[in-house]
């Protein structure tokens, strides 16, 4: 797995071994990163079920300037730093190996307010509904809420959340949320 464009440019990745992580594909993050462009520069990411941080390290490259990763699992905690160190962005990412409930909660004491998040869970997580709801502290009317799912599934999210964009490539779909203007602080 290779970093797609920006400082980083064709530098390799490594995402944790076995079935327990599911790294967005390349072709499927330039995508993604294409629609986001205008929005990447300076901002502040949250990734959410990172994995190997794929996106948060595609982010800083192509000019984020801090990403937060969260992931319950060891091993990808343990990628991501070792990521983050191989690619010289240990100053601008910060890693939490715990839950997301326990992560946000904590995001906010300590005054995160993010831009952008990704949103990466399991294919079998279909329900959104506490994520999204957790997040509103940690969000401002303009943050773009990214979920990554399986292609011909219908995540659930809270009604106050608009898809503003979706594209699919194969088997895997993205849908961009914003909070509705009606729900914004």
């Amino acid at each position: 797995m290779r970093i797609v464009a920006g400082t980083a440019r064709g530098r390799k990745i490594e995402a944790p071994a076995g079935d327990r992580t599911r790294p967005t594909l390349d072709r499927v993050r330039e995508n993604l990163f294409n629609m986001l462009q205008g929005y990447i520069d300076n901002s502040t990411i949250l990734d959410l079920f990172a994995g190997s941080g794929a996106l948060s390290f595609e982010a800083i490259s192509r000019g984020a300037s801090l990403a937060v990763l969260v992931d319950s699992d060891r091993k990808a905690y343990e990628i991501q730093n070792k990521n983050a160190e191989h690619l010289g962005f240990t100053d601008r990412i910060s890693c939490y190996c715990c839950d997301w409930h326990r992560a946000v909660p904590d995001l906010y004491k300590r005054n995160f307010i993010f831009d952008i998040i990704f949103l990466d869970p399991p294919y079998a997580i279909t329900d959104m509904t506490d994520v999204f709801n957790f997040l509103i502290p940690v969000m401002t009317p303009n943050t773009i809420l990214i979920l990554e799912h399986q292609t011909g599934k219908h995540p659930l999210v809270p009604e106050q959340f608009e898809i503003i964009k979706q594209r699919s490539w194969g088997f895997c779909s993205v849908n961009f949320y914003r909070l509705s203007a009606k729900e914004e602080k």
